[in-house]
């Protein structure tokens, strides 16, 4: 589904909203600068996502078409609302808390011939990401790379660009909450759909984080659970060979003691069946996958 024609005339740039009142005008006003300039055609859509503070009348104020949602429905869902109503094929997403540099819009959407998504990766000079998230943003990251078969430098940022079609195909996937662009990164990357990154830094926002702790539990879930959607062998054979290894240790322990136990039957029979059930799954996975792109 590569696209390749070399340059984007014209894209749609959704920034989703909640609660930004303070963040939103010069998020906007800072795009603007930033696309001007560059000779490509854009839209700007604001989604107000059931905001309780001005967000929505500051937004209204800088000119941008304005979507209103009547209540806070999640990340994903306001971004889901916002690219349903673009006008464009190429997508541009990014936050309206200040964090991500507007000026790096224009690079990513020349980068875009020949890939289907240009992720702006937080590993540039100065990524101001929280100490305290960077642990968890580390493991998630390994382990998704893992899973996924390729590196991964940044797994949700929220800056990127994305042709529509890539979009339409993964929506049924993509989820309500923050969790939006771990799943189109992994889904894109496991779909053979082609994939870049590129450096920007990261900025302190403006405002209060609606990020909390529970959330990396959360994407913790969100990737296993995408990765066995599309690859489920990456997680059943290491889990039956953690069993596997297990009995076998423990038959080799108890012929040694000379005490044979039901454990070690336990542990190779539980490989066996976690296999199988991996088997089944990567053949239904690949039923699915068919069925969604004809």
């Amino acid at each position: 589904m590569t696209n390749t024609d070399p340059r984007v005339e014209a894209v749609s740039i959704v920034i989703p909203a909640y609660n930004e009142e303070e963040a939103i005008g010069p998020s906007i006003r800072e795009v603007v600068e930033a696309m001007d300039p560059s000779g490509i055609a854009y839209e700007i859509l604001v989604v107000d996502d059931g905001s309780t503070d001005r967000t929505a009348e500051r937004a209204r104020a800088e000119g941008v078409r304005l979507i209103e949602l009547p209540e806070n429905r999640g990340y994903g869902a306001a971004l889901k609302a916002g690219i349903a109503r673009t006008e464009h094929d190429v997508i541009v997403i990014t936050d309206a808390d200040g964090t991500y540099p507007a000026e790096a819009i224009p690079e990513l959407i020349r980068l875009m011939s020949g890939y289907d998504m240009v992720v702006g990766a937080r590993i540039g000079l100065n990524p101001a990401i929280p100490a305290v998230r960077k642990p968890a943003k580390w493991f998630l990251g390994r382990l998704a790379s893992y899973l996924a078969g390729q590196a991964i430098p940044d797994l949700n940022s929220g800056l990127r660009v994305m042709r529509k079609p890539l979009v339409r195909r993964l929506m049924h996937l993509l989820p309500q909450g923050f969790s939006f662009t771990t799943t189109i990164t992994l889904s894109a990357l496991c779909s053979g759909s082609l994939v870049k990154y590129s450096k920007i830094d990261y900025r302190p926002r403006t405002g209060q984080s609606k990020i909390r702790p529970g959330h990396a539990f959360d994407f913790l879930l969100l990737i296993i659970r995408t990765i066995v959607y599309f690859n489920p062998l990456k997680i059943f054979l290491p889990a039956g060979a953690v069993f596997f290894i297990g009995g076998v240790a423990k038959f080799i322990y108890d012929i040694y003691i000379g005490n044979l136990s039901e454990s070690a039957l336990l542990g190779v029979f539980g490989a066996a069946a976690l296999w199988s059930v991996g088997l089944l799954s990567d053949q239904i996975s690949k039923v699915a996958m068919r069925d969604s792109e004809s």
